[in-house]
């Protein structure tokens, strides 16, 4: 499996750890956009978006998709990443694109237990329950735009690893 496996969805949906899980089991290597994002700026999320905007910290977000895509290589994506059609496109075209979905009350819940506001700060200054129901709702068409695959990640994160296995054996 020579391929760049890319991990889309909401925020809290899991990408981070399960990519992680998923790049050591594969023996590939693992990317997290916002991390990159911070590594190479110095910036967070946050400090970009009170510079720049939201569209700025998108396009520098298209920018590091397309700097990390490289074979054996597992991304995990930032939550908006798919808002851009070009985006999707590009990690369609170049990778294998798995959507890690949850319900709206459980990614709350995970993200009520680790804010991380520098990293994800608030999208529409509504409740994180409000938001994430709001969020997805808009989203969740665009997710499933991208996605060859979708993995419900409301479960056992062994569960979920061995889902997105059989999954990319398939492919």
């Amino acid at each position: 499996m020579k391929n760049t496996i890319f991990l889309v969805g909401a925020r809290a949906a899991g990408k981070t750890t399960m990519g992680k899980m998923l790049a050591n089991k594969l023996s590939f290597s693992f990317i997290d956009t916002d991390c990159h994002l911070l590594e190479t700026t110095q910036k967070t999320v946050a400090e970009i978006v009170e510079k720049e905007g939201w569209e700025g910290f998108r396009a520098r977000e298209s920018q590091v998709l397309i700097d990390t895509a490289k074979p054996n290589r597992v991304i995990a994506t930032g939550g908006g990443m798919v808002l851009a059609e070009q985006n999707r496109q590009f990690m369609k075209q170049n990778g294998i694109v798995i959507f890690l979905s949850a319900p709206a009350a459980t990614l709350a819940a995970r993200l009520m237990k680790d804010p991380n506001v520098a990293q994800r700060p608030s999208l529409t200054g509504l409740s994180i329950s409000d938001e994430m129901e709001k969020v997805l709702a808009e989203r969740l068409p665009l997710y499933h735009d991208a996605a060859h695959y979708i993995v419900d990640v409301d479960q056992d994160e062994n569960l979920i690893l061995n889902q997105m296995i059989e999954k990319l054996k398939s492919h």
